[in-house]
């Protein structure tokens, strides 16, 4: 199969994976209005967008990443940990301008650390950034370990609480949609999105065709450690507090997200459009299911079948499709044989 139809059947393949999210998305909706009939007013829309803003921001990066064959699971614990230091700093005599700034670099910095030990020492990014999940919740505890700070500039933490003025948009989600746009131009529209897709679908085949396979991998890894930084002070400044444990678990609905968008787990394929369907699905699924009196718990088996769906129905459908088009071929070689052996 030519590379231009095996990038054919992968667009063919997104295309109708983008339909059953927008497909499930209506039943979402429905849902929601089913049990609320204030889910579609633009109070609750407000509120939908900005329970999943720092969801929605660390899924890009995380994108990314997946479709180069990687995975980062840490990213929930740098928010937490890049909010603790913006909150200390800041109690500590900090303007909170240089605190935010440091709290951003300071993701970076974690960033680069699972970036290094993922493509210099040579360890699968699964392990390391599980161990980097717990080890820097733990160094967030170790600094903070049972304190809340508060008592940040009223203008910056309104943000968190508040519309941009004269709409009914969060500013995480206005700072999502500017990103989603500059990373779906970059995914979809530049020599790096197209090196991306090649070192997912064949790393060594990227080696040798001259992509810098490693480079890219490692500031993917700081540009995850960058934006979760990132998410850390928006989430440190809605909740107006710090606190160690900010964020705990919200990996599970970062990387769901990525995957009930249609990124492959085995790399090389996904859009942002689908990222972007995704984070609607899960923001209008929760608030439903909270509408509807559904116990927290009951809450995360759903959105867990949601992730496992995501990685096996089109895995399903791949390993079909190769058994399919296999049979094909013998039969054709088949057909050849007897051709060749007629009289």
């Amino acid at each position: 199969m030519s590379s231009l139809d095996s990038a054919r059947r992968n667009l063919g393949i997104v295309a109708r994976w983008e339909t059953l999210l927008l497909l499930l998305l209506g039943a979402t909706i429905l849902y929601g209005t089913s049990v609320s009939p204030y889910f579609l007013e633009w109070t609750n829309l407000f509120f939908i967008s900005l329970n999943v803003g720092e969801i929605a921001i660390m899924a890009l990066p995380l994108t990314l990443l997946v479709i180069s064959g990687e995975i980062d699971l840490s990213v929930a614990s740098i928010l937490g940990l890049t909010g603790v230091l913006m909150a200390e700093l800041f109690k500590h005599g900090w303007p909170i301008w240089p605190a935010m700034i440091a709290a951003v670099a300071l993701g970076m910095v974690l960033g680069a650390f699972n970036g290094f030990l993922v493509t210099r020492v040579g360890l699968p990014s699964l392990a390391v950034t599980i161990g980097t999940l717990t080890l820097y919740r733990g160094i967030a505890q170790g600094v903070l370990p049972t304190d809340t700070i508060g008592g940040f500039p009223t203008g910056l933490s309104s943000i968190g609480v508040t519309p941009i003025p004269h709409t009914h948009i969060p500013y995480s989600i206005a700072f999502f949609g500017v990103l989603a746009v500059v990373f779906a131009v970059v995914l979809h529209a530049t020599p790096l999105g197209r090196a991306i897709f090649a070192i997912g679908a064949s790393q060594e085949a990227a080696f040798f065709a001259g992509i810098r396979v490693k480079r890219i991998k490692f500031w993917l890894f700081v540009l995850s450690g960058m934006l979760s930084g990132f998410a850390g002070v928006l989430w440190t400044l809605r909740f107006s507090s710090a606190r160690y444990d900010s964020g705990v678990g919200m990996e599970l609905f970062v990387v769901t997200a990525v995957l009930l968008g249609g990124v492959s787990i085995f790399g090389g394929r996904g859009t942002i459009a689908g990222i972007v369907l995704a984070v609607a699905v899960l923001g209008c699924l929760q608030t439903a299911m909270t509408a509807d009196l559904v116990p927290a718990q009951d809450q995360n088996i759903v959105v867990g079948g949601l992730l496992l769906a995501s990685v096996i129905v089109p895995n399903t459908a791949d390993m079909y499709r190769r058994a399919r088009a296999r049979l094909r071929s013998a039969g054709a070689r088949r057909h050849a044989a007897a051709q060749a052996d007629a009289p």
